[in-house]
């Protein structure tokens, strides 16, 4: 769930002193996007039709909701087809993840979270020991492997991959790269609340703002945290607006799918926001940072260079927040 982090911007789309903000917005890839720029080197159309054009082959290449797209072909079994740059870019990446995190970042822990309950279908299943040692012979990384064909090999015919954690993010830095091709040097894209901001708001004429919700909300939004962002990118992951409540601590607490173990733990980390170079890093250790244990987590992120993280946990009856040293709070 990825609605914790929002845009602070002018409503107003149009001239003033000859400044503006040209914005799209509409829904993909199963969330809303919003693309803003200044001043752009072709027409409002051209723009839009390449967004709607990128979107598509995203989707033919990742979505796990078309029948015919490839990774679809792939979980059903396909051995033979070869896979596009795009589905080569996010298995690269999620390899890279996979080894950084010890494996708790991992595309194939999706068997799991359906059998859970925690998937699409929201229907719970038996899990007998049996069943349990199945999952797990069809979860990690280790398992699957991208050939130098450009096909993709499985060791067990019903692994199941879903590159959600990081694909649309991928989407956003490919949003970026497209404006740029058209000398747009301002602006700002979020797809679903992963955010990539080049230069400044074409009309303040200071970097970028957003904003992350506060989990103490009940009804009303609320910010926990505003930030400026120049020439980086930002992912936030978490559910504690679907949180649950112990019955005899009275904490709040999110379930996360450990995938080294096939367990759902009761996790205090109720969200996690990265700020990388790039969106599709950022959203993927985002989701890494969701099923990590926190101090793990935060010796992981202080080894790697140029990205920084910010927690958001349930202690006792109150919340609390822990920042890489890098954070700019």
């Amino acid at each position: 769930m990825r609605n914790f982090i929002f845009l602070i911007f002018l409503f107003v789309v149009g001239c003033k002193d000859n400044k503006q903000i040209i914005k799209h917005q509409g829904f993909a890839l199963g969330t809303a996007y919003s693309v803003q720029y200044g001043q752009i080197n072709t027409s409002f159309d051209q723009i839009q039709r390449g967004i709607d054009s990128l979107f598509t082959v995203i989707n033919s290449s990742m979505s796990t909701y078309l029948p015919n797209s490839d990774i679809t072909k792939i979980n059903q079994g396909d051995s033979l087809l070869t896979v596009d740059v795009h589905f080569k870019r996010v298995f690269e990446k999620t390899t890279e993840v996979w080894k950084s995190t010890d494996g708790y970042f991992d595309p194939t822990v999706g068997s799991w979270v359906n059998a859970y309950g925690f998937g699409p279908d929201n229907k719970p299943q038996i899990l007998t020991d049996q069943k349990r040692v199945f999952l797990n012979s069809i979860t990690g990384w280790d398992k699957i492997k991208l050939t130098s064909e450009g096909t993709i090999q499985k060791m067990h015919t019903a692994i199941y991959l879903d590159f959600n954690a990081l694909a649309k993010g991928y989407s956003v830095d490919l949003l970026a790269k497209y404006l740029e091709l058209y000398g747009a040097t301002n602006f700002l894209i979020e797809i679903g609340g992963e955010i990539v901001a080049r230069g400044e708001n074409p009309i303040s004429l200071n970097p970028w703002r957003i904003a992350i919700d506060d989990p103490n909300q009940i009804k009303d939004r609320k910010l926990i945290q505003t930030l400026t962002l120049k020439d980086q990118a930002i992912a936030t992951s978490g559910n504690y607006r679907k949180f649950k409540i112990d019955e005899i601590t009275g904490k709040r607490y999110v379930h996360s799918i450990n995938p080294l173990k096939g367990t759902a733990v009761k996790s205090e980390v109720l969200s996690t926001s990265v700020i990388a170079s790039d969106c599709m890093t950022a959203d993927a250790y985002a989701t890494a940072l969701m099923v990590m244990p926190l101090d793990k987590s935060m010796e992981m992120i202080e080894s790697l260079p140029n990205i920084e993280a910010y927690w958001i946990t349930a202690s006792q009856d109150s919340i609390k927040e822990y920042f890489s040293k890098g954070w700019n709070k």
